[in-house]
């Protein structure tokens, strides 16, 4: 029967099969184990194909009995356990082939050098192996591995280079929206370029999302975006303008490719867009000379949550003004209303010579600190108005007060240059004074000094008896009048006079009041 030949076969070879095929790996003695490298017999297969079957063909009966003839077993291959098992040997003895590839690192270009490779012929392998695998007394089989070529060689990375790598960073490449001229750098647009390996060539791809990224950068695809100044790195520099552009981004992906590729003078793109130009062009901004810095002023106060939220909200919000010449800086107009859906909430503030708590409490300590600030930088006083009566964390006499709707703080820029304004806070804890500061860059043009003179017209405070439940318990202090001289001197192009400007405040007493 069919199935005891079998049986009897797998008897009969199973030493053969349990056997390590004797190699050499270019010289080295490697063990084969049958099984690892995918191979085994089909002993079903091996006896059909040598005739273990039922028949009465007078050809199948003459060959059985005048003695048959020779057969080899059939050998089964498992493709995917021979490939793993190639290749466990190709990194162990051979060394893989590397391809040559281009990358760009901004403005630079990195070449990585082709390298061959050795390895095992896969078929010439398969060959050997079969031919030992079963053999009664097989000889050692010579493994060779052969020069493997890699896909990308150093030809297809020349030819990437001359073609498209070298030119992509020899110089910018020109976007035309309509007659509004945008230049977008290599060091910029090199992010969105990649030489994929595709049939044997580097193929330039572009990353559409990256290059609209870079092109962005340089436009507003809407409502322009007019230039400014603003600190970076701690030092003011203009922020380019952008031209608001509607243009379809299909048309900038298909086309870019080739422009970058193109010599120079031909290496304009042009686009199918409508073009809205800022007010504020980036030569303006420039125009400004806000080189500098031209004051500082901090004041520091006691720990209130209140003063945190409050004077933190107003220096947020007053942060990277920048005013151009004539242009009049208002704190009301440009902090709003101090309500909590603009970040405020209750403190302190002075009403009728007495503490009552309101909305906004605290931010006056902005206004003074502003207001010293503007001072210093030799800025036109239009409005301020000190607190009734004084609060001796702020400078006698240069101290302002705002209330909304009533009270505010407002200075021009009467310099022939641009001024920003820049602030930083500092919270205030249960064991530490909270800090605001307000600093002015811009091109110096007053050398400003002062002069406080001496409290004179003093009185005297009188105490008041508040029955309300919100009444906040005071001890009184003197009132008094002051003068505070602000003196100018020009400095660097400026050929201005200015006659000094006297600051006279007259305090009123602070009641002592009792709840």
């Amino acid at each position: 029967p069919q199935d005891e030949a079998a049986e009897r076969l797998r008897a009969g070879l199973a030493d053969r099969v349990a056997r390590d095929i004797a190699t050499t790996v270019d010289g080295e003695q490697v063990a084969v184990a049958p099984a690892q490298a995918g191979l085994s017999v089909d002993h079903e297969a091996s006896v059909a194909e040598a005739g273990g079957e039922e028949s009465w063909d007078p050809v199948r009966l003459w060959n059985y009995f005048t003695g048959g003839e020779v057969f080899d077993a059939e050998v089964e291959v498992d493709e995917a356990t021979y490939n793993t098992f190639l290749a466990g040997l190709d990194e162990q003895h051979g060394a893989t082939a590397r391809d040559g590839a281009v990358a760009f690192d901004g403005a630079q270009i990195d070449t990585t050098e082709a390298r061959a490779g050795r390895a095992l012929d896969p078929s010439d392998t398969l060959t050997a192996l079969e031919g030992a695998f079963l053999e009664e007394d097989p000889e050692v089989v010579a493994l060779e591995t052969v020069e493997v070529q890699p896909d990308i060689d150093a030809s297809d990375v020349q030819e990437a280079l001359d073609g498209f790598a070298s030119p992509a960073v020899a110089a910018p490449v020109t976007l035309t929206f309509e007659g509004s001229d945008v230049k977008v750098f290599p060091a910029d647009y090199t992010a969105a370029l990649t030489l994929v390996p595709t049939d044997g060539e580097l193929v330039p791809t572009l990353d559409p999302a990256r290059l609209n990224e870079v092109v962005g950068a340089k436009i507003t695809q809407g409502a322009p975006v007019d230039a400014t100044v603003a600190l970076v790195g701690g030092r003011p520099q203009v922020v380019p303008a952008k031209p608001g552009v509607t243009f379809d981004p299909a048309e900038l992906e298909a086309g870019f490719l080739a422009a970058v590729a193109a010599p120079q003078g031909e290496r304009t793109l042009a686009l199918t867009a409508t073009v809205a130009k800022p007010d504020f062009t980036t030569r303006e901004a420039r125009d400004l000379r806000v080189r500098e810095r031209v004051s500082t002023f901090t004041t520091y106060f006691p720990y209130a949550e209140y003063r945190n939220v409050n004077i933190g909200r107003a220096a947020e919000i007053v942060d990277g003004t920048l005013l151009k010449p004539g242009e009049t800086f208002s704190l009301n107009d440009t902090v709003g209303e101090r309500t909590e859906a603009n970040g405020f909430t209750k403190g302190y503030v002075i009403n009728d010579g007495i503490l009552v708590q309101d909305l906004g409490g605290g931010v006056s300590q902005m206004a003074t600190t502003l207001f010293n600030a503007m001072f210093f930088a030799g800025l036109e006083d239009i409005e301020h108005k000190p607190h009734s009566f004084y609060i001796d964390r702020y400078p006698v006499g240069r101290e302002a007060t705002v209330a909304w709707g009533a009270v505010d703080l407002r200075f021009r820029n009467d310099t022939p240059y641009g001024v920003l304004i820049d602030t930083s806070f500092t919270d205030s804890t249960p064991s530490s004074s909270g800090a605001v500061t307000v600093t002015m860059y811009s091109t110096k043009h007053w050398d400003i000094t002062t002069t406080t003179g001496e409290r004179h017209n003093l009185t005297q405070p009188e105490t008041r008896r508040i029955d309300s439940l919100t009444c906040h318990p005071n001890e009184g202090f003197g009132g008094f009048d002051i003068d505070v001289v602000r003196y100018f001197r020009p400095v660097g192009e400026n050929t201005e006079t200015r006659e000094d400007e006297v600051f006279s405040t007259t305090y009123i007493p602070s009641d002592t009041v009792i709840c």
